[in-house]
């Protein structure tokens, strides 16, 4: 059995007039992330997780952020894309825990429906897909609400 774990991480400003997308799920917000795609940072990070932990570079390098086909693009698709890569290397996901810091708005009462959307992509049980919100109590710029930041640690497996 071959077993790897992957580390990843996003950030992204966060502006008005935009949507809040996390986890897959839109978050009701006054503040949104700036960003090519929809922005999500919580997919973001899982993906490049995935991606290294499977020795495949990164999710700039594969959906890189001036491409027109990315422009816009839902990140579950990311996120699905980036799983199919370590899939057709003979990986799944043994599990993900995960990390968002944002000082606003809470985000607890939305992680369940979060774990049903990526395991749903991912192809496991939610129970394998750990999401915990914190703040930075107000400290740098995520305390000042101008960014998010999202950390993701994977585990992945096969049996070569």
């Amino acid at each position: 059995m071959n077993i790897r774990i992957g580390h990843g991480i996003d950030f992204h400003r966060l502006q008005q007039g935009i949507d809040l997308w996390l986890g897959g799920i839109r978050i009701p917000s006054e503040l949104g992330c700036v960003a090519h795609s929809d922005g999500d940072v919580l997919l973001h990070a899982m993906c490049d997780a995935l991606l290294g932990a499977a020795g495949l570079r990164d999710i700039g390098f594969h959906f890189p952020d001036n491409g027109p086909e990315f422009k816009n693009i839902d990140s579950k698709i990311l996120l699905k894309r980036s799983y199919e890569m370590i899939k057709k290397k003979g990986f799944s996901v043994v599990n993900v825990d995960s990390v968002v810091c944002l000082e606003k708005p809470k985000i607890s009462s939305y992680i369940p429906e979060m774990r049903i959307v990526i395991s749903s992509i991912l192809e496991t049980v939610p129970e394998n897909i750990s999401i915990k919100a914190t703040t930075t109590e107000k400290l740098g710029f995520t305390g000042r609400e101008e960014g998010v930041v999202a950390i993701a640690v994977v585990l992945i497996s096969n049996n070569f």
